[in-house]
């Protein structure tokens, strides 16, 4: 007998098409604010109101389909990014909005009107590759959003301001898209693991535990130019040589701390010669843990590290932060109900923590908040190669389903239990 993958099927369908909408062709380049950005958002448009929601579009850029199921008094918010990296797959973000969408629509297929209001959103800036900011969807409905991010500039000099109001929005109005706490139950979010944990272990789907805290650096080195062929090298100051050095010490913290993981993504020499010896030397640093005294403790080694390295070349040195993110716990309630889901459809409870960082870290100043990761082939993301299978969305979508009919708000539980009391004989 065939399984029935209808769901997964018609998700995937809906990907392939979203998938047409980038500013590169060839390839999925969607960038915040771009044209194709506002292509995706018109498609989504069209088939959230098909599937019954009242569709808006924000003052951030963000497309929000809403059912309101007779006037509940709580709201339940599903979403994820529609934004993409440059030559990205197609699955990281699209898949979290579209097996949102799946979820209503089957909702309304089956006639099925939950005790609270359900709102799908599409955030516009995730990946934060167009301007030196992210998360500002997100950031503006959970009301933290900063005013100071509408003067960053994307690489043409153009201000996000006036990119978002070339794009149809009211920078005005941003304050008002922040969600009232008291009226928001929680937030789920589905994604692909981006990584190759669920594979590893033979599982389809795993309830994330936490998301990374994130550091980034700029590490600058001064030395000394001079000639390739006349200078002794015990009498060298090498900028890059000693950014090597730094970058080995750097994977070995890394390595020596569990769950700890470092990258250098950038580096330059100059003057660039193949025969001067390197006067300076940047390079990057991104460092992630699942907790925030994980995090903190290796940055401290690393710099401790590099410091004691530039000293010893006599080498200048200059650390310079770029960006800071907390970790960010998930909600215990949420996590458990989510898995008692992942239960009743026959899966394996597997819980893991997320390294990449996702809207669900801004969105978690707003409410209690889960994530759903699906197994991706490879673990392969932000790359064309990215793959997941029918199967696999299918069974994702059909969890959601499954969390959200069985899903109690708090004040509804407060108040059923509050019932039980009073029942109860003195």
């Amino acid at each position: 007998m065939t399984a029935d993958l209808r769901l997964g099927e018609r998700l995937m369908r809906r990907l392939d098409e979203l998938a047409r909408d980038t500013d590169e062709p060839g390839g999925i380049t969607r960038l915040f604010l771009s044209p194709a950005h506002r292509a995706a958002m018109t498609r989504l448009r069209r088939w959230m109101e098909e599937a019954g929601l009242e569709v808006t579009e924000d003052a951030i850029g963000n497309l929000v389909g809403r059912v309101d199921n007779g006037g509940a008094d709580a709201t339940f918010i599903l979403g994820s990014h529609i934004d993409s990296v440059r030559d990205a797959g197609r699955y990281d973000g699209g898949f979290g909005v579209l097996s949102a969408l799946e979820v209503v629509d089957a909702l309304r297929r089956a006639g099925t009107r939950l005790p609270f209001a359900i709102e799908v959103v599409a955030f516009g800036d995730e990946e934060g590759v167009r301007f030196p900011t992210t998360l500002s969807g997100s950031r503006a409905l959970a009301g933290t959003f900063s005013p100071a991010s509408l003067s960053a500039r994307d690489p043409s000099g153009l201000a996000l301001g006036e990119a978002l109001r070339g794009f149809g929005c009211d920078i005005a109005a941003i304050a008002a898209i922040a969600r009232d706490p008291a009226e928001i139950c929680g937030y789920l979010e589905s994604h692909i693991e981006q990584g190759p944990v669920l594979e590893a272990e033979g599982l389809a789907l795993g309830v994330v535990t936490a998301i990374a805290g994130t550091s980034r650096f700029n590490v600058t080195l001064t030395g000394e130019a001079g000639h390739a062929g006349t200078v002794p090298m015990g009498r060298r100051k090498d900028a890059l040589a000693g950014a090597a050095a730094m970058i080995c010490a750097v994977e070995a913290q890394a390595l020596a701390a569990a769950a700890v993981v470092a990258t250098v993504g950038v580096i330059e020499a100059l003057p660039g010669a193949i025969n001067v010896i390197p006067a300076m030397a940047r390079f990057s640093l991104d460092l992630r843990a699942p907790t925030d005294a994980l995090r903190l403790g290796a940055v401290a080694a690393i710099e401790a590290r590099m410091r004691e390295i530039a000293a010893e070349r006599g080498l200048g040195i200059e650390i310079a932060p770029l960006h800071e993110a907390k970790a960010t716990a998930c909600d215990p309630t949420l996590i458990e109900a989510l898995s008692q889901a992942l239960a009743r459809q026959g899966h394996p409870i597997f819980q893991l923590p997320s390294g990449a960082g996702h809207d669900a870290m801004a969105m978690a100043a707003l409410c209690p908040v889960v994530m759903l990761f699906a197994r991706c082939e490879g673990g392969i993301s932000h790359n064309p190669a990215e793959a997941m299978s029918v199967a696999d969305a299918d069974a994702a979508t059909r969890v959601m389903l499954d969390f959200l009919v069985h899903y109690e708000p708090p004040a509804r539980r407060e108040r059923r239990a509050r019932g039980a009391a009073r029942q109860v004989p003195a």
